[in-house]
């Protein structure tokens, strides 16, 4: 990757933009998915990306041609091409880049605006499989969300937060599910670090109190509201139901798209 452009931040026109969930590089599924989004809104031109990306951005540019989407940001997740990805985001601290037509990566943490409402993406995860992982090749420290990002996040602003790991708190009854019964069979010590992360992201949350959270990582698809009125949205994995989800702004309505949908629109 290189870095074509960079931006401290956007304030965006968009009154409703696509939120997808994790792609894992999974090439057949944006060919899939994208034509389809553009049958469904073709006034849709923004993609906001929950991680586990790892896209290559050129194919996405030829993928996103003719399908109305001009813009893809990217919240990045825990497995991503962390050694390509860190010296760009090194090179130009808090600034998102831009590293093909359309594709660009965000800080962590990003604040921006559309629609009149303000965003914050705070990007990372905690791997529960990083014991089978190799440092260096497919697995990077890069990936935790660090204290410094924490306390970067807590001095923004947010209506609306993007983030790749789920809340510790977090609503969703498929999201609690996943995390109370350790369906993989992770070891303790990667479920300690997996809490962690949480902790982490619910700290934001919770001091920031945005409207709407969407995330990923667990490959599940649901939603619900806590106590105080906030949404969670878990998102489902590519090619499962629920991987993405139309937000209208600023009223925070959200709409999943089912998988039926996706599919007649794909291809008619």
């Amino acid at each position: 990757m290189w870095v074509l452009e960079s931006a401290a931040t956007f304030d965006l026109p968009d009154s409703r933009v696509w939120v997808a969930g994790d792609w894992h590089g999974n090439t057949g599924w944006a060919r899939t998915l994208l034509p389809a989004l553009r049958r469904i809104d073709p006034g849709v031109s923004t993609l906001l990306h929950a991680g586990d990306w790892s896209m290559e951005p050129g194919t996405v540019d030829l993928l996103a041609r003719d399908t109305g989407i001009t813009r893809m940001l990217v919240t990045t997740g825990n497995h991503e091409p962390w050694d390509q990805i860190r010296p760009l985001l090194d090179a130009h601290p808090g600034e998102a880049i831009r590293v093909s037509d359309v594709v660009w990566i965000l800080p962590r943490p990003a604040q921006f605006r559309m629609g009149g409402v303000s965003f914050v993406s705070l990007g990372g995860a905690a791997s529960v499989d990083r014991l089978l992982r190799t440092e260096g090749l497919d697995w990077w420290p890069d990936e935790r969300i660090s204290d410094d990002h924490v306390e970067a996040a807590l001095r923004m602003r947010a209506d609306v937060m993007v983030t790749h790991e789920p809340p510790d708190g977090t609503p969703v009854r498929e999201a609690r599910k996943v995390l109370d019964t350790n369906p993989g069979g992770w070891p303790e010590e990667t479920l300690r670090e997996s809490a962690e992360s949480r902790r982490r992201v619910d700290r934001v949350w919770n001091a920031l109190k945005p409207g709407v959270l969407f995330h990923g990582h667990l490959h599940v698809y649901g939603n619900a509201v806590t106590e105080d009125g906030r949404r969670v949205v878990s998102l489902g994995r590519d090619v499962h139901v629920g991987n993405v989800h139309l937000l209208e702004l600023p009223s925070l309505r959200t709409e999943t798209i089912p998988m039926s949908v996706i599919r007649r629109h794909s291809y008619g």
